[in-house]
C-alpha cells in the first residue's frame, strides 16, 4: 500500500532520518550485531534510501538489494546512493511476492531489513513468509514496526493511510515470525507500551518455513 503525501513527506524529513540513525540503528545493532563482510542483504520498503545507506555504513553489508513499491522512492534512492555503485541494486515491487519483484531464490540473503514497512502491507503475513523463504539458515531479520495499538491512535488515523484489516499487535507479529522459524528470543523490545516493536530474528538453521498463507479480504 502506497503512502499518502503526509507520510511521504515525513519519511523524507530530517526527524525521520535522525530517528533511524540515532535510535533504530543502535538498537538493531545491539540486538543483532553487525554482518559478515561479504553479506548480501535485502531491504524491503527502502523509501528514499536513507536506511539503505545506514545498512551499508553501520552493518557492513557488501551488497544491498533495495525494494520499494513506489517508483518515485526508487528514483530518490538511486540519486542518494549513486556513489555506492554496484553495491546497491534497486527494484520496484511488492515485498509480499519477492519471486516476482526481484526473482529472489530461496535462502539467497544473509539478512533482511524492515524499517517500518510491513504494517503498510495488507497481506503482511505473506511478506513475513517471503522474508523467511529468502533468508539463509542462520540469517537475520532486522525489524522495526508499528503495531495496531499505534495505528488506532487519532494522529495515525487522521494523517496517514494504512490497511484497516488484520493489523498486528507486537505479540502477533512475534508469533508470525515464530511460525516461519524466525526466532526472536529476547532480542526485541516494545517502545511506548507496545506502539512499536523492534528486534532481530534468526532463521532457524534446521526447520523449513511453512507455505505462505494468503489472507482473505
Amino acid at each position: 500500500m502506497l503512502m499518502n503525501r503526509v507520510e511521504t513527506a515525513l519519511i523524507n524529513s530530517a526527524p525521520r532520518r535522525w530517528l533511524q540513525r540515532w535510535y533504530e540503528v543502535p538498537w538493531l545493532r545491539r540486538l543483532g550485531g553487525s554482518l559478515q563482510p561479504d553479506a548480501r542483504v535485502l531491504e524491503i520498503g527502502c523509501g528514499p534510501g536513507y536506511g539503505t545507506g545506514l545498512i551499508l555504513q553501520h552493518f557492513g553489508a557488501a551488497r544491498v538489494d533495495a525494494l520499494d513499491l513506489d517508483p518515485t522512492m526508487i528514483a530518490r534512492t538511486r540519486r542518494r546512493l549513486a556513489d555506492y555503485g554496484d553495491r546497491v541494486h534497486l527494484h520496484t515491487g511488492d515485498a509480499a511476492d519477492l519471486r516476482t519483484s526481484i526473482s529472489a531464490d530461496d535462502a539467497s540473503y544473509d539478512a533482511v531489513f524492515d524499517f517500518a514497512i510491513i504494517h503498510h502491507i495488507p497481506n503482511w503475513r505473506d511478506a513475513i513468509a517471503e522474508v523467511a523463504r529468502v533468508l539463509r539458515p542462520g540469517g537475520r531479520f532486522y525489524f522495526d514496526e508499528v503495531t495496531a495499538r499505534a495505528l488506532a491512535r487519532p494522529t495515525y488515523r487522521i494523517l496517514f493511510d494504512h490497511p484497516t484489516n488484520d493489523r498486528f499487535a507486537a505479540e502477533q507479529f512475534r508469533a508470525e515470525l515464530d511460525r516461519h522459524n524466525l526466532h526472536v528470543g529476547d532480542r526485541w523490545l516494545t517502545p511506548l507500551g507496545g506502539d512499536y516493536v523492534i528486534g532481530v530474528a534468526h532463521r532457524n538453521a534446521q526447520a523449513r518455513s511453512p507455505r505462505p498463507r494468503t489472507c482473505l479480504r
